[in-house]
């Protein structure tokens, strides 16, 4: 063979060769696109279908305190020489009192008020009107017994019947025994929205409400997400310094036997074992042993925490294995101790990694739902958890419960909303996150 014909050889050989790489590169970018298209096909889909939720139909009426309805004696005033124990008695008496009023017809006549042709009955008329409205209207008689005789402009939210009908989320040409609402009713609301006495509202209680059975339109995030964030502060407290302590011994300072590798094993293997399984755990020894209080964040933190910790471990020993040994042994040809060398001089290298893991970890555990259902989470809890050994629910558990609710003409938008209140609340700890790491590897 000539020397031509071996350059031939070699250039039709690079040829193939380049032609491979090329290839290799549209693999890699045609596989990126269609990762990011799936992702923007996700997030697209809950968009569309979760946006819809944060405005929510309300009714704008005038409200006539009748003193013929709300017949009531005046607030108390607390005497001289009367207690605070008996005047709050007293208080409490009159307030319940209030409570047994009829506001019902209040809102009933605030409604025929507002379209006085309407067809409907007292029932079909508060159908349009969300159940809580009555105890609105209780709260502000009570704040201030003055409202009574006087006629006042009360904004208040439509059912969720009625703001299915009005979004359009029922088809209108289907027989009125597969509608939601009566006929007199779906024509009142279509009336009052004409009229303009019905709006949409910026839906700003689902972010400041508790869940509610008896007013779905009512029902918020306010203890799912408070809830959430106390577990996650849980888990940030305690995964993550056990976590890198533990990578640092094993890492750095413990010796090299069956032991050991036994440990290391088991902690590759937990990082394996299904999340249900720490559920699990997590009623067998933090409920039944320790009696912790059932569906409180303290245990559900508890529990994320034995799940994010192998993630933890194995993160930051791949961090400390990066750190080049020249660093190690300057530090100690310098004098400085074991315990020196990887405090001072080893760790602070690391942080980048710790906080990467850590991103990882807290992502993981606040979407995940299956150990929170074991340890009672799933319960129904109509307050916002002031501590985290309150009863509470979390976002993920509050999605999970939402969507199998009977009304899903209104529920499937609202779920999605929670969808998207929690990717921004994961979206907002791994920006925080990777703030930092930023920081510290320019400050490294």
């Amino acid at each position: 063979m000539n020397a031509q014909e071996r350059l031939s050889l070699i250039r039709a050989g690079l040829s193939a060769r380049h032609a491979r790489e090329k290839r290799f590169r549209l693999y890699g970018v045609a596989a990126i696109a269609a990762a990011l298209g799936f992702v923007a096909i996700l997030f697209g889909m809950i968009l569309v279908r979760g946006l819809p939720a944060f405005t929510q139909a309300t009714l704008s009426l005038d409200v006539a305190f009748d003193p013929a309805i709300l017949k009531v004696e005046d607030k108390p005033q607390r005497r001289e020489g009367q207690s605070p124990a008996e005047f709050r008695k007293t208080l409490l008496d009159w307030e319940r009192k209030v409570t047994m009023l009829n506001f019902n017809r209040i809102v009933e006549q605030a409604v025929r008020a507002a379209a006085p042709g309407t067809t409907a009955d007292a029932r079909q008329a508060l159908s349009i009107v969300e159940t809580n409205a009555r105890f609105q209207l209780r709260d502000m008689v009570v704040a201030d017994p003055g409202l009574i005789g006087r006629t006042v402009r009360v904004d208040m939210l439509a059912s969720a019947n009625a703001d299915n009908w009005l979004k359009g989320n029922i088809d209108r040409s289907l027989p009125d025994a597969q509608q939601q609402l009566s006929a007199p009713a779906r024509a009142l609301a279509d009336q009052l929205h004409a009229d303009g006495r019905i709006r949409f509202a910026f839906a700003w209680h689902i972010f400041t409400n508790v869940d509610s059975r008896s007013a779905p339109a009512a029902a918020g995030l306010a203890g799912a997400f408070v809830g959430s964030l106390y577990m996650m502060l849980v888990v940030i407290v305690l995964a993550v310094p056990i976590g890198v302590m533990s990578a640092v011994y094993l890492e750095e300072f413990a010796p090299k036997n069956r032991f050991t590798d036994l440990i290391e094993v088991n902690i590759n293997n937990l990082a394996a074992v299904p999340s249900i399984v720490f559920g699990l755990l997590g009623a067998a020894v933090f409920i039944n042993w320790f009696r912790l209080p059932l569906s409180a964040p303290l245990v559900g933190g508890l529990v994320l925490t034995l799940m994010t910790l192998p993630t933890v471990i194995i993160a930051t020993r791949s961090a400390l294995r990066a750190v080049p040994p020249s660093l190690r042994q300057a530090a100690l040809g310098l004098g400085a101790s074991r315990t020196q060398t990887v405090f001072h001089h080893v760790l602070p290298v690391t942080y980048p990694g710790i906080l990467t893991a850590t991103i990882i970890g807290v992502a993981q555990a606040l979407g995940e739902t299956a150990p929170l259902l074991l340890i009672g989470m799933n319960a129904f809890v109509a307050q916002v958890p002031a501590t985290p050994l309150d009863q509470s629910t979390a976002l993920p558990v509050q999605i999970y419960l939402w969507q199998g609710n009977e009304n899903r003409n209104f529920f499937e938008a609202r779920t999605s909303a929670a969808i998207i209140v929690l990717l921004a609340l994961m979206l907002t700890l791994n920006a925080i996150a990777i703030f930092l790491r930023t920081r510290l590897e320019k400050r490294a």
